[in-house]
């Protein structure tokens, strides 16, 4: 798998690209990590409720149980605390829930605000690295040998433009049909450009 071009220029657009990528990654995520963890203090008064209240629950259940050991009244004395401690349980029930609540707030947020940057510069940055690699990959396999060339000339006929054909030969596709072999090797290394191969692999003709 080629991943980068031969050619200098294009070679080091696509380093910075790639490592711009990366930045914009890691900055998101960052990004997205600092709104997750900023959200979720807000749970913390919620978590404190839920402590202390659960924390009054179990001293007036154990307080109502101590009363509810004394002989004739115990009941009557300890029925107050345990409908209080009730209370308490379903403060503290509250609580977990608003932590409950605010911790999926933050994780939604916190996704959101990392994902939709990335996916963003992901749908236009990784489809065109993409179409190097394959273009690059298959068009290397084809450059070790002058039998070759007729292909890369052949398409560059197809696809430049007709000012660039113009600079190679007044009749690029009659020089083409006559394997003229100066304008196959020109034709080749325009295409071959194109897909970041560099021609210094191509055979020269011969003189």
């Amino acid at each position: 798998m080629k991943l980068f071009a031969d050619t200098p220029a294009r070679r080091t657009r696509q380093v910075l690209a790639d490592l711009f990528f990366v930045a914009w990654l890691v900055l998101w995520v960052w990004i997205g990590t600092a709104v997750h963890d900023g959200t979720t203090e807000l749970a913390g008064p919620a978590r404190q409720t839920d402590a202390s209240a659960t924390s009054m629950a179990e001293q007036l259940r154990d307080a109502g149980g101590r009363l509810g050991e004394a002989p004739l009244v115990g009941d009557e004395l300890a029925s107050p605390f345990d409908k209080a401690a009730s209370g308490a349980e379903g403060i503290a029930a509250a609580g977990r829930d608003t932590v409950e609540a605010v911790e999926r707030l933050a994780l939604l947020l916190g996704l959101s605000v990392a994902l939709i940057p990335i996916l963003i510069v992901a749908a236009i940055h990784l489809p065109i690295r993409w179409r190097f690699a394959r273009e690059a990959t298959a068009g290397a396999r084809f450059i070790d040998a002058q039998e070759d060339l007729d292909l890369f000339a052949l398409r560059a006929l197809a696809n430049q433009p007709m000012r660039v054909l113009a600079r190679v030969s007044d009749d690029p596709a009659g020089a083409w049909r006559a394997r003229d072999p100066e304008v196959v090797r020109r034709l080749a290394e325009l295409e071959l450009a194109d897909v970041g191969l560099r021609p210094r692999r191509l055979p020269r003709p011969a003189a």
